[in-house]
Formats: C-alpha cells, sequence, structure tokens
C-alpha cells in the first residue's frame, strides 16, 4: 500500500508541475471550467423562477443535486477521462506494454496517471454550493453527513467501474468512443434529481444506467431522506461493478498479444 501511495504522490506531483508550466493556459481552462459549472446552476435558477418544485425537490435540495453533479463532472474530468480515453491508443499501438511491465498493479497505473489540475475548481465548487444549501436547509447531524461521504464513494466507484468495463472493451474492438459518449450523455441526466424524469426514465437511469446513484442518492441521503434498503442496494451495486471491472481488465490482459504480437 506504501508503495501505491508514494506513486500516485509522484503522479499528482507530475501532474501539477506540467500544468503550471503553461500558467496563462491553466488559469484559461479553470475560468472556462468555472463557467461551465456556473451556467449548469444558473439553469436551474431558471426553472425554479417559474415552478416551486422540480419532481418534488425544492430549490436548495434540487441545487444540492445538481452541485453534485458539478463536483462528480470534475471529477470525470480530471481523472477519468484523460486516463481511461488513453487505454484504447495504449493498446493499438502496443505502449501498454510499459505499464504491464512495471511492479505495480495495472488497472491502478492506467486509471491515475494523469490529473487535469484545473478541474479541480469544479470539485472545489460543487461542494461549495453543496455546503451553501445545507446551511439554507438547516446543518445536517453527523450520521446524515456519514452516510453522503459514504453514498458520494459508493458513486464514485459505480460511474468508474462503468467507464472502465465499457473502455476494457478496446482489446477486442477498434472503437469504443461511441459507446463512452452514451454514457456520458446519460450522465447528463445526472444534473436533475431522477424523480424529475418519467418512470420508464427512473428505471434505466437507477437500474441499468445507474446514474441515480451519483447525484440524486448522496443527496437523499444528506438530506434525511434515504431509506437503509437504497444505501445498501448503493453499496452493493458499487461493489459488484468494481470487482466485474476488476475481472474483466484482468480477463482481457490475457487476451492481449502486446506489441511484439
Amino acid at each position: 500500500m506504501r508503495d501505491y501511495l508514494r506513486v500516485l504522490l509522484r503522479f499528482l506531483k507530475a501532474n501539477l508541475m506540467a500544468a503550471l508550466e503553461y500558467r496563462a493556459d491553466f488559469v484559461a481552462n479553470a475560468v472556462v471550467a468555472v463557467a461551465s459549472a456556473l451556467w449548469t446552476l444558473a439553469a436551474l435558477q431558471v426553472f425554479f423562477m417559474h415552478r416551486p418544485r422540480l419532481g418534488g425537490w425544492r430549490y436548495e435540495e434540487a441545487l444540492i443535486v445538481a452541485s453534485l453533479f458539478i463536483a462528480f463532472e470534475g471529477v470525470m474530468a480530471a481523472l477519468f477521462r484523460p486516463n481511461l480515453e488513453d487505454i484504447p491508443e495504449a493498446i493499438r499501438q502496443g505502449t501498454l506494454d510499459f505499464v504491464l511491465l512495471r511492479p505495480l498493479d495495472s488497472q491502478f497505473l492506467v486509471s491515475f496517471q494523469r490529473l487535469q489540475f484545473w478541474h479541480l475548481t469544479d470539485i472545489l465548487l460543487g461542494f461549495g454550493v453543496v455546503a451553501w444549501a445545507l446551511l439554507r436547509l438547516g446543518w445536517p447531524p453527523p450520521g446524515r453527513l456519514l452516510l453522503f461521504g459514504a453514498m458520494l464513494l459508493s458513486g464514485l466507484v459505480i460511474f468508474y467501474s462503468l467507464l472502465m468495463i465499457l473502455i476494457t472493451m478496446a482489446f477486442w474492438f477498434v472503437e469504443v468512443g461511441n459507446i463512452m459518449e452514451l454514457i456520458y450523455t446519460f450522465f447528463e441526466a445526472g444534473r436533475f434529481p431522477v424523480t424529475a424524469f418519467p418512470s420508464w426514465i427512473r428505471i434505466v437511469l437507477t437500474f441499468i444506467v445507474p446514474i441515480a446513484f451519483i447525484t440524486t442518492v448522496p443527496a437523499q441521503a444528506v438530506l434525511g431522506g434515504l431509506r437503509p434498503a437504497g444505501a445498501a442496494a448503493g453499496a452493493l451495486i458499487a461493489a459488484f461493478l468494481f470487482f466485474l471491472s476488476r475481472a474483466f481488465w484482468r480477463y482481457a490482459l490475457r487476451h492481449y498479444t502486446s506489441a511484439g504480437g
């Protein structure tokens, strides 16, 4: 475990140095990221100028969902996309060999090599607005905050595992970009509470592509509206998808012929 932490810190240091090498570009990208996040909040504000509730959620409650979407979008843009979308190219060119030769877990290495630091502004802004909304509603007790953290972790694992499973298909298929874009399209629905959608879409977003567990379920947890069965379901889905992604990755590596064939 110590070796993994040391390597992770080296990845972070290298990416930070690379980001600060062009500081004007770093600031410009951070400004664009913040502007995109504010646009999401502005769209929600416009809706509540005309309606008092969205799918049964009040403004501050729906704001928590939208802000969690911004934070998760930041995680996706900062960590998931730059790393996982490099995997198909590494497979085609054979550069995945260099990862497999290292004495650490290959899935860990391909998942954490790169970090786009300017998207951390999305994460900070998202959680900052969540804290503001909770202050408006009344700060929740510690038990709810712990459950909130657990559901956030479950949502993060669910989304990472979904992307990892799909990107691993690149070992057999030349182009998986269209499939990835489909998942990103589903993720866009996470900016609104799942109850705002028709019943059939709720089923899709909860049980087929479990986007609801990324934003709506953590918001329900911190607001006191999450039942124990929902919390257990989130944790079980996260554990199942993570172990499935690990097993699929190992299975795919057994069929990888490397650069030398």
